[in-house]
């Protein structure tokens, strides 16, 4: 993993508005682990609001509206099954503290998810972090065909209505770089990450 890692002693959730306005982020190496370290990548994933790109075929899916989307409905859900171990993400970086935390930013307004839901069953979502007029992606889930990407579309939809200005993704990963997430060098990433913070936190 590029980039600066330093193990964190103690977190509040305002040390962790703190740590993403300066750009670091949270992670542990597993779910069992209790510890958390700070992580700040030489090269960021950003995913920019004006050259989203979805594909044809994802495009006419979202139109034909093969899920309710809901937001801010059930946080801890999505959290849970983003942490969960699937047979293509044998491990995750979601521990219970990270949770815990995450749960008291979403009471705080900070944290929000995207939410696809068939009847009663949530198939798939994400969740990530507002601060100033930019939204860090944290992580997505799926189970059932597109549902998280058709989440990303109605994300960018919403942050691009409602002003936002910078779309963090973290990293880049080639699913992330079909929808045009492209890596920013450290110092460029600063200062697009200073001109969000000079926002007013936006209403997501």
């Amino acid at each position: 993993m590029a980039g600066s890692r330093r193990k964190s002693p103690g977190i509040t959730p305002d040390i962790l508005l703190r740590a993403y306005s300066i750009g670091l982020f949270p992670m542990a190496e597993s779910a069992d682990d209790p510890e958390i370290f700070w992580v700040e990548p030489e090269l960021r994933g950003v995913l920019p609001l004006d050259h989203f790109h979805v594909s044809r075929s994802l495009a006419k899916t979202v139109r034909r509206n093969p899920f309710e989307i809901r937001f801010d409905h059930a946080f801890d859900q999505v959290i849970a099954a983003c942490a969960e171990e699937t047979f293509g993400r044998p491990s995750t970086w979601i521990n219970r503290t990270i949770r815990s935390l995450y749960s008291t930013l979403f009471d705080m307004g900070h944290a929000h998810t995207v939410e696809a839901w068939d009847g009663d069953e949530l198939v798939g979502g994400l969740y990530g972090v507002s601060l100033g007029s930019a939204f860090f992606g944290e992580s997505m889930f799926s189970r059932r065909t597109d549902a998280s990407k058709i989440c990303l579309v109605h994300l960018v939809e919403r942050l691009r209505e409602r002003g936002f200005t910078l779309l963090d993704t973290q990293f880049t990963t080639e699913h992330l770089k079909t929808f045009g997430a492209v890596d920013v060098a450290k110092a460029d990433y600063a200062l697009m990450l200073a001109a969000a913070m000079e926002s007013p936190h936006l209403k997501f």
